[in-house]
């Protein structure tokens, strides 16, 4: 059977903007012995999970975090189904895929969606959310685009919304962990992330926040939320009161709570100065042969998602198929960038020097150029490894 294979690939590495290589006490934590979702052991693993995302997210003290039984896209949809009602107004920005992914969700869920749009490549206007504001009961934004590489300005977004009755959902995919958040000195009201993005966590669970705001709106509803599975009182009859609602994936549980540990024991500010600096050293070194920053404003580029402008005549199909040849995984654009630009994964145990020594290595070979690795390493510094 195929399961009972050893991995063909165990020195494959994953460059892409999402899943990110487990981190290793995650991987150990999976082979932890199965313990029942309502053991006393899991329930005290959660609370430190808990208090972990509090950390993470930058919460009031009191703020009740939890997993979800999915991915990211779960805690997209979760936000959605628990806040929003059949005729709601709600402004959703959209520069990329992921934007445009909430507006199709709030929409299924029977919000009246107004849209808030920016150019690929660009960050959205906080004016322009302003200017749109007047009658929204939510306010949706992609913090960190994964599809273009833009890192959207929540802070000043968030500034705009505060006071307007509106409650603001962030989606943190690809900043969680690895960019500046601080949920509460924001006015954040939902955010979420997934476990294999910058925690270098396998798949499969959602972490997500969920402000006082946020709950009293929930607890206000006219009609129950229409789906279940996330609803927010189920979710808090299990994570709090310790009573049954589904069944957790407990290992999932394990290595959350390990990657979790290892980050906030690295330091999040140390985890901040790592991906920048990694991606740098990365910009440096493909420069030169014509590679070149997708988002033009510094500010707005996404540090865990470096996108890259691919060089006239570049063969992008056929080197990421060589790459993949040698056990290297990167990703191109999506949808309407394909074919245009890379988009390299700086998250987690991918925003390390190795594996990008690695594959200027082999771009060196590909291309038949030479200094690749040594311009990455000039510009450097000293990167933790």
């Amino acid at each position: 059977m195929f399961e009972d294979r050893p991995s063909a690939h165990p020195e494959h590495l994953l460059l892409t903007p999402g899943p990110t290589p487990i981190h290793p006490r995650a991987q150990r934590a999976l082979l932890r012995p199965m313990l029942g979702h309502m053991d006393p052991e899991v329930f005290a693993l959660n609370g430190e999970i808990q208090a972990g995302l509090r950390t993470l997210y930058g919460t009031a003290p009191a703020t009740f975090t939890a997993l979800l039984a999915g991915t990211g896209s779960l805690g997209m949809e979760a936000g959605f189904a628990n806040l929003v009602e059949r005729g709601d107004e709600v402004l959703v920005c959209v520069n990329g895929s992921f934007g445009r992914r909430m507006a199709e969700m709030a929409g299924r869920y029977g919000a009246r969606v107004r849209l808030v749009e920016a150019p690929l490549g660009q960050p959205i206007d906080p004016a322009d959310v302003a200017a749109k504001l007047d009658g929204a009961r939510l306010v949706a934004v992609v913090h960190g685009e994964t599809s273009t590489g833009v890192l959207n300005p929540v802070p000043e977004i968030a500034e705009v919304v505060r006071g307007s009755g509106a409650l603001l959902t962030v989606d943190a995919v690809t900043t969680a962990g690895m960019e500046p958040f601080y949920m509460e000195a924001w006015g954040i009201d939902y955010v979420y992330t997934g476990a294999q993005k910058c925690l270098s966590a396998p798949p499969g669970v959602a972490p997500v926040a969920i402000s006082e705001r946020a709950l009293a709106r929930h607890a206000a509803r006219r009609t129950p939320t229409p789906l279940w599975y996330c609803d927010f009182g189920g979710l808090r009859d299990y994570w709090e009161d310790h009573t049954y609602h589904h069944t957790v994936p407990v290992n999932l549980h394990y290595a959350l709570h390990a990657a979790l540990e290892a980050a906030l024991e690295e330091g999040l500010t140390v985890r901040q100065a790592r991906v920048r600096e990694i991606g740098e050293a990365v910009l440096a070194a493909l420069t030169p042969l014509g590679f070149t920053p997708y988002v033009g404003e510094r500010a707005a580029r996404l540090p865990t998602v470096l996108a890259l402008r691919l060089p006239a005549g570049f063969d992008d199909a056929g080197i990421r198929r060589a790459l993949r040849e040698r056990e290297i995984s990167v990703t191109g654009g999506l949808g309407p960038t394909a074919g245009l630009i890379w988009r390299l994964g700086l998250m987690g145990e991918a925003a390390r020097p190795a594996p990008y020594r690695a594959l200027l290595a082999a771009l060196e070979e590909l291309l038949n150029e030479r200094g690749l690795v040594a311009r990455f390493e000039a510009a450097l510094g000293a990167v933790p490894a």
